[in-house]
């Protein structure tokens, strides 16, 4: 038990500056693991023609989008990747590669930006992180994600309409404490990296929902966003590899680009706007998903 509260002890003393070093080396690492990844394959072979900078469109909406209301890079970044006719499964790890990068320069903007909770960023990284590398492996190695999107988008189509009715009628009540953060993040964790995306609407709508500041809610679910995709990335790796160079590199300029502009977006927006936008954001997104699931 003495144990347990030392290790609790020091994990909330954790800095924000020590956090902000922890994604600049895991960043560096998965640069030097990408770059050893090229080497053996003898090199990139493709062309900065204007399907890569139709690419670098699509990173720098999508990441302007997740930044500023915390949610929706993975379907935004999709839905735009298989409408110029990219392949699902390219589109799919190639969104899941560039995230790594364009949530890291998220998570170190809303640090410059001081739209975090500390605490609840300890409080969702290491369950999130849990269910991320276990919804990989689920994906990798096991089933479909496809079959459960439409679920998943039923419940979040229901919450964004409570959201969308608390902001249009101004009848948010701001409260500190978060109730069941773990199981969140975990939930978050293990859906985003089965369906693709779902870390932001699963994490930051209901924590909004509970009443937290929809700025710090965004800041602090985005920077926790980073811990969990790069260990998810990393099990995709292991798995499946690396395939087009291309869409990942366009996406990860464009992503990077828009980071910043987002985070400090994020910062100024009014929270009852903010709270609006949210909501219609996962009622489209939602309704997308669910009306290509019935479609198909």
């Amino acid at each position: 038990m003495t144990t347990i509260r030392k290790f609790k002890k020091n994990i909330s003393n954790i800095s924000l500056k020590q956090i902000g070093w922890a994604i600049l080396s895991l960043k560096v690492a998965l640069i030097g693991y990408f770059i050893y990844i090229i080497y053996q394959g003898g090199g990139i072979i493709f062309s900065f023609d204007d399907t890569f900078y139709t690419f670098i469109a699509i990173g720098f909406c999508a990441q302007l989008i997740d930044g500023a209301l915390g949610m929706a890079y993975g379907a935004s970044s999709s839905a735009l990747l298989l409408h110029f006719g990219v392949s699902p499964k390219i589109a799919s790890a190639s969104v899941h590669m560039a995230e790594v990068f364009t949530t890291g320069v998220s998570g170190l903007s809303h640090l410059k930006f001081k739209n975090i909770d500390k605490a609840l960023l300890i409080r969702l990284v290491v369950p999130g992180v849990i269910g991320a590398v276990l919804g990989a492996y689920l994906l990798s190695d096991v089933f479909n994600g496809n079959y459960i999107k439409p679920y998943i988008s039923a419940y979040l189509f229901i919450l964004g309409s409570i959201i969308l009715y608390k902001g249009i009628r101004n009848r948010f009540k701001e409260r500190e404490k978060v109730k069941r953060a773990g199981i969140l993040a975990f939930i978050g964790g293990m859906f985003d990296a089965i369906g693709g995306g779902g870390w932001g609407p699963i994490v930051t709508s209901n924590i909004i929902n509970q009443g937290k500041s929809p700025r710090i809610t965004i800041g602090t679910v985005n920077t926790a966003e980073f811990f969990v995709t790069f260990f998810a990335t990393g099990i995709f790796l292991f798995y499946v590899g690396v395939d087009s160079w291309q869409v990942v590199l366009g996406l990860i300029v464009g992503g990077v680009i828009a980071a910043p502009l987002g985070a400090f977006l994020a910062s100024r927006i009014h929270k009852r706007v903010l709270m609006i936008v949210v909501g219609l954001v996962i009622i489209l997104t939602s309704t997308l998903t669910i009306y290509h699931a019935l479609t198909s």
